[in-house]
């Protein structure tokens, strides 16, 4: 190993959080959303887990995707692509790998059909949030019956469900209803996510869709369901030494020592995923030290290969480790802090930080 920025991915916590949104889901099957190479922890590290803990339906961005979680998990799950077909291309893969699109356009199930394709398809129709999704349901399912598609169920997604009272959350569930009593025939369904398992469980319906609280980030201030955190981005100390009182730190001397200091310098920066934004207010915590407690700030500018630690008030040396977000410190609380959220954190981790499997 050359860089010492690692993410432990602990899929003992996976293998937890994906019990707890089982349990929540009730009779509804768990369509597990591992979009974006499993929202930054490792598609090759994730799936296999959950196929292992029983799930059998995983959702991936497009085919792309689609395919190379297929030749990870072989040919026993249903993999569904949630953004559709974009071309002819886009097409044959779903033929060739047995993928599941989502459409929204009736093009895409045409393009489908002069593929040659046999499977089955995801309507989505749009409820509310103006992003994806058909508003004439029922030229989508006729054009399905024509081109001899089979329609696996009907699908959307929710604007604002980890804002409990948010009015627009039964507007979506209202308009959905609508769509599916509009069809000549009964169909499955699929309406919450992450959010939405806790906001509003009576809606559960066929299939729910869980992503962030797979990966151990509550979804929902203030309802925990006590998931565990799977992502502990961690790195190590390339050196330590003193600063003096008056001294500036880092890019632009934005940091002026208020007294002589001692300052960590890790190996992590923002393109390793560790947002710039938490110059001068971030922090870590040491991992194998007696003040494996200690809140170590981060002064100065963060760098692109590096960020740097007030390790003043402990006894931190080269080669320590320090954590930035997972066991000790929530990955909720640095992206608050950071002005984003948990998603854009995960999946912002680089590909040169090495995923490290945790048993």
């Amino acid at each position: 190993m050359s860089r010492p920025a690692i993410a432990n991915i602990h899929l003992n916590h996976l293998r937890h959080n994906y019990r707890v949104l089982k349990e929540k889901a009730g009779n509804a099957a768990v369509m597990a959303v591992i979009k974006a190479n499993a929202y930054g922890h490792g598609l090759d590290l994730i799936a296999p887990t959950l196929l292992d803990e029983g799930c059998q339906s995983f959702a991936v961005t497009d085919a792309g995707e689609g395919f190379r979680l297929r030749r990870i998990l072989g040919s026993r799950p249903d993999i569904v692509v949630l953004s559709g077909i974009f071309d002819a291309e886009d097409a044959a893969l779903c033929l060739e790998f047995a993928l599941t699109p989502v459409v929204a356009e009736a093009w895409q199930i045409n393009a489908l059909r002069n593929a040659s394709f046999t499977g089955q398809v995801w309507l989505k129709v749009d409820t509310g949030m103006k992003r994806l999704g058909c508003e004439d349901v029922m030229q989508m399912f006729a054009t399905c019956r024509k081109q001899d598609i089979a329609i696996a169920g009907i699908m959307s997604h929710l604007a604002c469900a980890d804002i409990p009272d948010h009015p627009l959350n039964h507007q979506q569930v209202k308009a959905f209803q609508q769509y599916l009593a509009a069809l000549p025939e009964p169909m499955p369904a699929s309406l919450l996510n992450s959010a939405g398992l806790i906001t509003m469980p009576e809606y559960t319906m066929n299939t729910v869709r869980p992503g962030i609280a797979l990966y151990g980030a509550e979804p929902v201030r203030n309802y925990p369901l006590g998931l565990q955190p799977v992502m502990q981005l961690t790195s190590r100390i390339m050196q330590v030494r003193t600063v003096r009182k008056g001294e500036s730190i880092s890019y632009g001397a934005d940091y002026t020592a208020s007294k002589d200091m001692r300052i960590a310098v890790a190996a992590l920066g923002y393109a390793d995923g560790l947002p710039r934004s938490l110059s001068n207010r971030g922090m870590a915590m040491p991992t194998n030290t007696q003040d494996k407690n200690a809140i170590l700030p981060v002064v100065g500018r963060i760098c692109m290969d590096y960020c740097l630690l007030d390790a003043s008030h402990v006894s931190l040396a080269s080669n320590d480790t320090v954590e930035f977000w997972g066991e000790a410190i929530p990955v909720v609380d640095v992206a608050r802090q950071a002005g984003t959220i948990a998603y854009e954190l995960f999946t912002g981790v680089g590909e040169r930080v090495m995923r490290k499997a945790v048993m």
